[in-house]
């Protein structure tokens, strides 16, 4: 990432916008949002393959797993949307995974979710990446994310429907055809 463009930019932003960037207050302000936007996509730097290395720690499954399903819910993210630059938040992920034959430790799972937010994102694609991670870092095809969520282009701009939430749904494998293995993200 190159802080030093960001700076320049956000000082040309805040000129375009009326302000002085050299009042207090503001003096420091394209510095800190280039710490800030290295700090919140510092998932940009990886693919999904490199973030299923990196998080990819996994253990023996109890009798190969096949006949279980691992689901964790709740997992908190935000991410910034590649429309508006706006702010996802107070989203929730569910994942679930057939393991096939190794699991993946827990935190994993939610080190894979952070990261993958961590770009300029859709949703939508935000749940897809997080499945390809998963079932590339289980070595399981069997992967299902739920992602709930608000977008303040919704909510603080635009239409200003605070209420509203986005939810969406990604299924590989068993997850596309078991209406079980579905529900089991809820």
């Amino acid at each position: 990432m190159d802080r030093e463009k960001i700076q320049y930019h956000i000082r040309g932003l805040l000129e375009a916008i009326g302000e002085d960037p050299d009042r207090e207050g503001l003096a420091e302000t394209p510095g800190r949002v280039a710490d800030m936007l290295a700090e919140v996509l510092e998932g940009t730097a990886y693919t999904n393959h490199d973030i299923a290395q990196m998080f990819g720690k996994t253990f023996t499954a109890e009798n190969g797993g096949e006949d279980s399903a691992i689901v964790m819910k709740d997992i908190t993210v935000f991410s910034y949307c590649e429309h508006h630059l706006a702010l996802m938040y107070d989203m929730t992920v569910n994942v679930g995974y057939v393991p096939r034959g190794r699991v993946l430790g827990l935190s994993k799972i939610a080190r894979i979710c952070d990261m993958a937010a961590k770009r300029l994102q859709l949703q939508e694609r935000l749940g897809h990446d997080i499945a390809e991670i998963i079932a590339e870092a289980a070595g399981t095809p069997d992967v299902g994310v739920k992602i709930t969520g608000s977008h303040s282009c919704m909510t603080a701009r635009g239409i200003r429907n605070a209420s509203s939430r986005t939810e969406t749904r990604t299924y590989l494998g068993e997850f596309r055809q078991r209406r079980d293995l579905q529900e089991l993200l809820d």
